[in-house]
């Protein structure tokens, strides 16, 4: 079994601290409805910015493939929050939060205001609940 991973939220609240982004509530609105999703989900800061994974034990696999992984932000933009799904070609995306055709397997979801966070929260939920029962664990 691969170990558990241990979430360092304190590292997150750091870089929010410092961040200046026009839609930063926004960003904090998101981190919160993702780690509402689930028990088992843990934070970190990866590429610098905030990311998400699984905590809980796991099967073996090459870290490579990002098992563990299921968000990791994007703010490069200004206009918008990218939230990308490593491995979100796997889930079933009936609301279409979820957009792109990359070859690798990854989406992203765009948040363009914290109104638009609010209204695909649900969506958001659904998609992190199928994440966590597809995982190999």
């Amino acid at each position: 079994m691969e170990n558990a991973k241990a979430s360092v939220p304190e590292k997150v609240d750091a870089f929010l601290e410092t961040l200046n982004h026009p839609l930063k509530d926004a960003v904090e609105l998101l981190r919160r409805i993702i780690l509402n999703a689930g028990k088992e989900i843990g934070e970190e800061i990866k590429w610098n910015a905030p990311a998400f994974f699984y905590t809980g034990k796991m099967k073996p696999f090459n870290p490579k493939e990002y098992k563990r992984q299921f968000i990791v932000f994007n703010l490069l933009k200004k206009d918008c929050i990218r939230l990308v799904f490593p491995t979100g070609a796997k889930l079933n995306n009936q609301s279409g939060l979820l957009e792109g055709d990359y070859a690798d397997g990854r989406r992203l979801a765009l948040f363009h205001s914290i109104k638009e966070v609010k209204a695909r929260e649900k969506d958001l939920q659904e998609l992190i609940g199928e994440w966590l029962r597809l995982l190999d664990k």
